[in-house]
């Protein structure tokens, strides 16, 4: 399956100047596609990086309503394997095993422990103040 967000043109994320298209790159995401024919996709997303003139730097299309920043997976992948340890208690490798069983989306039971572990410490407590991880 493929995406496109490669634009001539974008508005500049600090100033607002429409930028050129510097350049253009793939990026493959890992999906679960459709749950009832237990059928992966890969995504190949066709993306635009951009060079501001009035600014002199470069970004990319934001990608975030995808997957997050640098992953492989989709937002999809992440909290289904997020709620299989928290929800359902199951250990990080027998998750892994249930994601590749179920879904065909192998994921290292390393990362599924990276994704469970970043989800209490980066958040923040009710006052707004950061929850260090630590004693919680």
């Amino acid at each position: 399956m493929s995406s496109d967000r490669n634009h001539e043109h974008t508005p500049c994320l600090r100033c607002g100047h429409l930028a050129y298209r510097h350049k253009w790159d793939h990026r493959t995401l890992h999906d679960l596609g459709d749950l009832r024919r237990g059928s992966p996709v890969d995504l190949l997303v066709t993306y635009s990086s951009h060079y501001c003139s009035r600014c002199r730097k470069s970004f990319n299309i934001d990608l975030s309503d995808v997957a997050p920043r640098g992953s492989h997976y989709t937002h999809r992948v992440i909290e289904l394997a997020v709620r299989i340890v928290v929800e359902d208690g199951l250990p990080y490798r027998p998750t892994s095993w249930h994601l590749w069983r179920d879904h065909r989306v192998f994921v290292p039971f390393a990362t599924v422990q990276n994704w469970v572990e970043a989800g209490g410490k980066k958040g923040a407590a009710p006052d707004g103040q950061c929850v260090s991880g630590v004693g919680t």
